[in-house]
């Protein structure tokens, strides 16, 4: 049972959100032809925050193009309410950032995808400097790239995702960084038989996914805060997100005290 204090905020939230007249349509940007147990878990998790607080909503998630992504940061379309995206001081000034980190911190924690034949390479790899001789590949307007670049390592942006996989599956990039959460269901979908995990090794720098919400609706975004919050405090937020990653976290290659954690700096967040 809820602490007394906690349950009468609670209950003042579920007054206020319950004066909304009607249900509100809250539009979503969606990655196009993306579906993966990480943008359900963020669906769920938003769905599951709202009802928390008994904030009225319908989610309708609206697919987006890579080439509609700079108005998608901004907002500026009607259409859309929210995203969710890595945080940047840039994205922080165009919409109202939930600071509630999604991912627990494991989005700043990098797997290094290769090839197999290249695995024996990283072996004796301990040092930023060490790291910094291999190539590394990111998205052209991720967050990571800036600071990975910022940090000395040698990156090669591209826009297209599928190239990524590709061009690091045929050696011609030594190098994928993908979050703990993300790899393993990223190597089912893209069914590369070369591509590997490199064991005992990885990077790692403090970021967070957020949700985002457009500055013409505050009281979406304090509903969202406000549901987190609730959900943080009666471990509903922890339980759902074991429900989806504890599995994959507990399955990468990485021994105990033989895992090389590589800190990078981040001027970004």
């Amino acid at each position: 049972m809820l602490p007394i204090k906690i349950s009468i905020s609670v209950l003042t939230l579920f007054v206020n959100f319950a004066l909304v007249a009607q249900e509100q349509i809250i539009n979503v940007a969606q990655k196009q032809d993306v579906q993966n147990a990480r943008e359900e878990y963020l669906n769920e998790l938003l769905v599951r925050a709202l009802e928390s607080v008994n904030y009225p909503s319908v989610i309708r998630m609206t697919p987006i193009s890579d080439l509609q992504k700079r108005k998608l940061i901004n907002l500026d379309d009607n259409e859309l309410d929210m995203y969710w995206s890595m945080s940047s001081p840039e994205r922080e000034t165009l919409a109202l950032a939930i600071k509630i980190p999604l991912f627990k911190g494991y989005i700043g924690k990098r797997a290094l995808l290769t090839n197999k034949q290249n695995v024996a390479r990283f072996k004796n790899v301990k040092t930023l400097e060490q790291l910094g001789e291999f190539s590394a590949v990111q998205g052209h307007n991720w967050p990571d790239t800036r600071i990975m670049s910022y940090n000395g390592l040698h990156v090669r942006p591209l826009t297209n995702y599928q190239a990524m996989f590709t061009l690091t599956s045929r050696g011609r990039i030594d190098y994928f960084p993908r979050s703990f959460i993300e790899v393993n269901s990223e190597l089912i979908e893209n069914k590369q038989s070369n591509l590997v995990v490199v064991p005992n090794l990885y990077i790692s720098y403090p970021t967070g996914i957020y949700y985002f919400v457009t500055k013409s609706k505050p009281e979406l975004a304090k509903a969202i805060e406000e549901g987190l919050i609730v959900m943080q405090k009666n471990g509903e937020f922890d339980a759902l997100f074991d429900e989806y990653f504890a599995k994959d976290l507990n399955t990468l290659p990485y021994t105990k005290g033989k895992t090389v954690e590589i800190k990078l700096d981040n001027p970004y967040f």
